[in-house]
């Protein structure tokens, strides 16, 4: 069992979504950064698929009852084990009433805590996964609250394991997104467009796992901001009257009736999710075919092995 001590800004039980059920208006839901919560799977040899913790902001404290090992990946998020600093990206060990907690982001915004044998909550739709909006998944389809209690699957004790220095992200600095065209960019000005490529965008502290709100040169229609509402796909930038660009994340609606400017490639979602409000992105428009050379590269380098053996 883990007991929550203290349940964090807002801490939630996802695995990598429900796929499928968009078309009854349920969106997949899932990590949002899917990188991050694969790897602290993989730091305690659970499936990639296994649910756990994903923390925003702020992590939660936590005491476990039973001996375990935790992986922590994603924001940086101090954790300290009884007090004690503990590193990131790396197996932790724990014993009966060992207290853990993650602290404020220092950078990125999101990071996720796997238990060797995943967190047992009940499927629904093929998912552990939490939609907040809909009630549904996780823990009761909401946020743990204080005094809270997960079960975890058995397992046996992985190996230690840290993951490669070369495989951790940088959430600092300001993230080129790629992105591709359309599918309504037929309906921006010229400048509309360069505007979305060639200035950056800063997030805003109004976005969430639904939609990532940006602020910065608008972005003109040619044609209207409104169209016969279609399919919302992972990542679309809608851009209503305002000019203002949303990007559409796992929390999404299933369709939408402004007019979409372009796609975010699905492999840079988890950057989008890891930008602090206030800070700034700029978005880089790629084809097709260099999109689908990137997804490549982007899942070769996570079917790699990206963990070092300690000790």
């Amino acid at each position: 069992m883990i007991r929550i001590l203290d349940a964090g800004a807002q801490t939630t039980i996802q695995d990598l979504g429900r796929p499928g059920q968009l078309r009854y208006g349920i969106p997949p839901s899932g990590a949002v950064d899917r990188y991050a919560c694969v790897l602290a799977n993989r730091l305690v040899g659970n499936a990639d698929g296994a649910a756990a913790l994903e923390c925003t902001l702020a992590g939660p404290r936590f005491e476990v009852d039973v001996p375990c090992a935790i992986g922590v990946a994603g924001a940086d998020m101090p954790v300290t084990l009884n007090g004690r600093e503990a590193p990131g990206w790396t197996t932790l060990a724990l014993k009966p009433g060992d207290v853990v907690k993650l602290g404020f982001a220092r950078s990125g915004v999101r990071s996720y805590i796997a238990f060797s044998g995943g967190i047992d909550v009940p499927a629904v739709m093929a998912s552990r996964s939490t939609y907040v909006r809909g009630r549904l998944g996780g823990l009761e389809g909401r946020a743990l609250r204080k005094e809270d209690r997960l079960r975890v699957f058995a397992a046996a004790l992985p190996r230690p394991w840290r993951i490669a220095r070369r495989a951790v992200p940088d959430y600092e600095g300001e993230p080129a997104i790629r992105v591709v065209l359309g599918p309504q960019d037929d309906r921006f000005t010229r400048d509309g467009i360069a505007a979305l490529l060639e200035t950056p965008y800063q997030m805003l502290p109004q976005s969430d796992r639904m939609g990532a709100r940006l602020r910065g040169e608008r972005i003109s229609h040619s044609r209207g901001h409104d169209i016969i509402s279609d399919g919302i796909a992972l990542g679309s930038i809608q851009v209503p009257g305002d000019g203002q660009p949303i990007v559409l994340l796992v929390d999404r609606q299933s369709t939408g009736g402004y007019a979409k400017l372009a796609t975010v490639c699905s492999f840079d979602i988890g950057r989008i999710g890891q930008l602090k409000p206030g800070r700034s992105l700029r978005f880089q428009a790629v084809t097709i075919e260099d999109a689908h050379r990137l997804l490549r590269d982007s899942d070769a380098l996570l079917e790699s092995e990206l963990r070092e053996e300690i000790g």
